[in-house]
């Protein structure tokens, strides 16, 4: 399934090129939401996204209150924590959606977009988590949860970040300021 989903991402990469377009960006992907609409990356278009792959029960879920104090301070400024629960790290994500939904909304007071839980390794990964593996390299391959991505304002993966960094931690803030200033910067 992964070698399928590699070959027709270039194929479609080089068409896009000999076309004269850019090549794939998260904007080509698309999720559900944790209640099960359709959610194409394409909504978050010009913002800058850290998608975050979740579980409940790991020993990074406290950090889930670091991403909401993040979502929380930057928001207005253009930027999303986009949550996805997955539950291939030690089963840590067992819930259905409701569970998952209901869990970080009275935990933790959530309020950044969730998607249904989805794989994030492994050859039944979903097509964004191939791509950035793909764009960024075996490095930056989540290797447990809460891995985070920072897609650029124009689709694209401008970083990573592994599972101990906090989101609330400088090194993450300050990619996260320096990205929004850029953009900021493009729109005067």
């Amino acid at each position: 399934m992964r070698c399928i989903l590699v070959i027709l991402a270039s194929l479609l990469s080089a068409m896009a090129v000999n076309a004269g377009e850019q090549s794939i960006n998260a904007y080509d992907f698309s999720f559900k939401t944790i209640s099960g609409e359709p959610l194409p990356f394409s909504v978050f278009r010009g913002k800058l996204v850290m998608v975050v792959n979740t579980a409940s029960e790991c020993g990074f879920t406290g950090q889930y209150k670091n991403l909401q104090t993040v979502w929380s301070r930057y928001r207005d400024k253009g930027f999303v924590v986009l949550g996805v629960p997955s539950n291939d790290f030690g089963n840590q994500e067992p819930g259905e959606e409701a569970q998952i939904k209901s869990f970080c909304e009275v935990n933790f007071d959530i309020d950044f977009p969730l998607t249904t839980k989805v794989h994030v390794t492994g050859d039944d990964a979903h097509p964004f988590y191939l791509w950035a593996s793909d764009e960024l390299g075996m490095l930056a391959k989540p290797r447990w949860n809460f891995h985070k991505y920072l897609v650029g304002t124009n689709g694209q993966l401008v970083d990573w970040f592994s599972t101990p960094t906090s989101p609330t931690s400088g090194k993450i803030t300050k990619a996260i300021e320096e990205h929004l200033s850029k953009t900021s910067l493009k729109d005067k």
